[in-house]
Protein backbone atom coordinates (compact mmCIF):
# COMPACT_ATOMS: atom_id res chain seq x y z
CA UNK A 1 0.00 0.00 0.00
CA UNK A 2 1.48 3.55 -0.82
CA UNK A 3 1.64 6.07 1.85
CA UNK A 4 0.17 9.88 0.61
CA UNK A 5 1.97 12.71 2.21
CA UNK A 6 -1.59 15.04 3.55
CA UNK A 7 -1.41 18.51 2.23
CA UNK A 8 -4.46 20.04 4.25
CA UNK A 9 -4.50 23.44 1.75
CA UNK A 10 -3.63 21.53 -1.19
CA UNK A 11 -7.59 21.36 -1.86
CA UNK A 12 -8.05 24.63 -0.84
CA UNK A 13 -5.44 25.50 -3.53
CA UNK A 14 -6.66 23.94 -6.08
CA UNK A 15 -9.88 25.60 -5.72
CA UNK A 16 -8.94 29.00 -6.04
CA UNK A 17 -6.83 28.08 -8.96
CA UNK A 18 -10.27 26.74 -10.56
CA UNK A 19 -11.92 29.79 -9.17
CA UNK A 20 -9.69 32.39 -9.97
CA UNK A 21 -10.25 33.57 -13.91
CA UNK A 22 -14.15 33.71 -12.59
CA UNK A 23 -13.09 35.96 -9.49
CA UNK A 24 -11.46 38.35 -11.58
CA UNK A 25 -13.58 38.75 -14.38
CA UNK A 26 -16.35 41.08 -12.44
CA UNK A 27 -15.73 43.54 -9.47
CA UNK A 28 -17.90 45.96 -7.34
CA UNK A 29 -21.04 44.90 -5.84
CA UNK A 30 -24.64 44.43 -6.99
CA UNK A 31 -27.04 47.22 -6.13
CA UNK A 32 -29.90 45.98 -6.25
CA UNK A 33 -29.29 43.38 -8.35
CA UNK A 34 -28.83 46.17 -11.45
CA UNK A 35 -25.33 46.96 -11.61
CA UNK A 36 -22.18 44.86 -11.78
CA UNK A 37 -18.64 46.03 -12.97
CA UNK A 38 -16.74 43.38 -14.97
CA UNK A 39 -13.68 43.13 -16.87
CA UNK A 40 -13.20 41.78 -20.19
CA UNK A 41 -10.93 38.60 -20.50
CA UNK A 42 -7.61 38.97 -22.81
CA UNK A 43 -4.83 37.95 -23.99
CA UNK A 44 -1.30 39.40 -24.94
CA UNK A 45 1.59 37.99 -27.34
CA UNK A 46 4.27 38.61 -29.28
CA UNK A 47 5.54 39.06 -32.87
CA UNK A 48 8.71 40.34 -34.34
CA UNK A 49 7.19 43.55 -34.91
CA UNK A 50 4.81 44.20 -32.50
CA UNK A 51 2.79 43.12 -29.55
CA UNK A 52 -0.71 42.28 -29.66
CA UNK A 53 -3.55 42.45 -26.81
CA UNK A 54 -6.96 40.19 -27.72
CA UNK A 55 -9.84 41.52 -25.93
CA UNK A 56 -13.14 39.56 -25.37
CA UNK A 57 -16.24 41.94 -25.86
CA UNK A 58 -19.02 40.00 -27.03
CA UNK A 59 -21.99 41.78 -27.57
CA UNK A 60 -20.27 45.75 -27.20
CA UNK A 61 -20.87 48.26 -30.03
CA UNK A 62 -17.69 49.71 -31.31
CA UNK A 63 -19.00 53.16 -30.42
CA UNK A 64 -18.71 51.83 -26.96
CA UNK A 65 -15.50 50.80 -26.58
CA UNK A 66 -12.51 53.27 -26.15
CA UNK A 67 -8.94 53.02 -26.17
CA UNK A 68 -6.05 55.08 -24.55
CA UNK A 69 -2.65 55.67 -24.02
CA UNK A 70 -1.73 57.48 -20.86
CA UNK A 71 1.69 57.59 -19.08
CA UNK A 72 2.66 54.21 -20.88
CA UNK A 73 -0.09 52.73 -19.67
CA UNK A 74 -2.72 51.53 -22.51
CA UNK A 75 -6.79 51.29 -21.08
CA UNK A 76 -9.57 49.31 -23.04
CA UNK A 77 -12.62 51.00 -21.40
CA UNK A 78 -16.58 51.05 -22.89
CA UNK A 79 -19.59 49.68 -21.63
CA UNK A 80 -22.06 47.12 -22.59
CA UNK A 81 -25.76 47.70 -22.83
CA UNK A 82 -28.24 45.31 -21.98
CA UNK A 83 -30.49 44.77 -24.43
CA UNK A 84 -34.12 44.64 -23.85
CA UNK A 85 -36.30 44.86 -26.55
CA UNK A 86 -39.29 42.88 -25.97
CA UNK A 87 -41.50 43.81 -23.36
CA UNK A 88 -44.01 40.48 -23.29
CA UNK A 89 -40.07 38.58 -22.51
CA UNK A 90 -39.41 37.27 -19.20
CA UNK A 91 -35.73 36.50 -17.89
CA UNK A 92 -35.21 33.68 -15.76
CA UNK A 93 -31.40 33.57 -16.00
CA UNK A 94 -29.04 36.56 -16.73
CA UNK A 95 -25.50 34.99 -16.68
CA UNK A 96 -23.89 38.09 -18.93
CA UNK A 97 -22.22 40.85 -17.71
CA UNK A 98 -23.10 44.20 -18.64
CA UNK A 99 -22.27 47.77 -17.35
CA UNK A 100 -19.02 49.59 -17.72
CA UNK A 101 -15.96 47.98 -17.66
CA UNK A 102 -12.19 49.33 -18.20
CA UNK A 103 -8.89 47.04 -18.29
CA UNK A 104 -5.50 48.83 -17.90
CA UNK A 105 -1.77 47.35 -19.45
CA UNK A 106 1.45 48.41 -19.11
CA UNK A 107 3.34 49.12 -22.33
CA UNK A 108 7.20 47.70 -22.59
CA UNK A 109 9.78 50.48 -23.19
CA UNK A 110 10.44 49.10 -26.50
CA UNK A 111 6.46 50.08 -27.72
CA UNK A 112 5.80 52.85 -30.16
CA UNK A 113 2.72 54.18 -28.68
CA UNK A 114 2.24 56.96 -31.45
CA UNK A 115 1.65 54.16 -34.19
CA UNK A 116 -0.96 51.83 -32.01
CA UNK A 117 -4.05 50.73 -34.14
CA UNK A 118 -7.02 48.59 -33.22
CA UNK A 119 -9.74 46.72 -34.80
CA UNK A 120 -13.07 45.16 -33.83
CA UNK A 121 -13.64 41.45 -35.40
CA UNK A 122 -15.98 39.18 -34.23
CA UNK A 123 -16.83 40.54 -30.88
CA UNK A 124 -12.78 40.96 -30.29
CA UNK A 125 -10.61 43.73 -29.78
CA UNK A 126 -7.46 43.74 -31.30
CA UNK A 127 -5.04 46.09 -30.33
CA UNK A 128 -1.64 46.66 -31.89
CA UNK A 129 1.17 47.83 -30.40
CA UNK A 130 4.45 47.98 -33.05
CA UNK A 131 7.92 47.89 -31.66
CA UNK A 132 10.08 50.89 -31.71
CA UNK A 133 13.05 49.96 -34.56
CA UNK A 134 15.51 50.21 -32.59
CA UNK A 135 14.20 47.61 -30.31
CA UNK A 136 13.71 44.71 -32.97
CA UNK A 137 16.15 42.42 -33.21
CA UNK A 138 19.43 42.30 -34.86
CA UNK A 139 21.44 39.38 -36.07
CA UNK A 140 25.41 39.87 -35.25
CA UNK A 141 28.18 37.73 -36.20
CA UNK A 142 30.75 37.48 -33.68
CA UNK A 143 34.24 36.25 -34.70
CA UNK A 144 35.82 33.70 -32.69
CA UNK A 145 40.00 34.27 -32.79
Amino acid sequence: MNMINWEPFRDLEEFVNRMSPALTRWRGEVNGGTTVQWSPTADISETDREYLVRAELPGVARKDVKVTIEDGVLTLSGERRFEKDDKSERFHRLERFQGSFARSFSLPDCADASAITAESKDGTLIVHIPKLESAKPKAIEVKVA
